[in-house]
């Protein structure tokens, strides 16, 4: 159980990320048209998992929206939003706020993956979403950085993890 805060209010996830030099967890997750997506499907590139309690938050959509502008171009990489929103709520906000070099995941009924990746929220007002994340994946599926971000409010460190995948390049 990691802690991490909401506006400075405590609260926990249900577990830790993966460590660096791990496997990846398997996942499958639930893409926009409602098909399945597992890790194997991105097998051969640098995955950056943007995990996100929602699409529908200020600084939710603003990650979503940088990584798209910072990463959606790198060679042999995917950037992966996830979240709980359902697949056609992040359908629709992607086609309002045009960001198109993504691909959005749904873990709307897929536990296994937060449990996982040790990134549900267990308890505060969040309870039930998932924690705000990044988790790089080197093309043969091991964990090259992670990054759990301590104040749900907050940004993650973009150019961190843009570093680790431009260095494996």
């Amino acid at each position: 159980m990691a802690a991490i805060t909401l506006k400075g209010n405590p609260c926990n996830t249900s577990g830790d990320l993966p460590s660096a030099g791990s496997s990846a967890p398997e996942f499958t997750l639930i893409a926009n048209d409602l098909s399945e997506k597992n890790l194997a499907d991105f097998a051969g590139k640098n995955i950056i998992l943007n995990i996100v309690p929602s699409f529908d938050t200020p600084v939710c959509a603003t990650s979503v929206k940088s990584f798209n502008e910072k990463a959606g171009e790198l060679d042999a990489t995917v950037i992966v939003n996830v979240s709980k929103d359902l697949p056609f709520a992040q359908k629709r906000f992607c086609e309002s706020a045009q960001v198109e070099h993504v691909t959005n995941l749904s873990a709307f009924r897929c536990s296994q993956f937060e449990n996982d990746y040790g990134i549900g929220i267990i308890d505060g007002p969040l309870k039930g979403l998932l924690g705000r994340a990044v988790v790089v994946i080197n093309p043969s599926g091991k964990v090259v950085y992670t990054e759990l971000v301590p104040e749900i409010a907050q940004e993650p460190d973009y150019d961190a993890a843009l570093s680790v995948v431009t260095q494996t390049a």
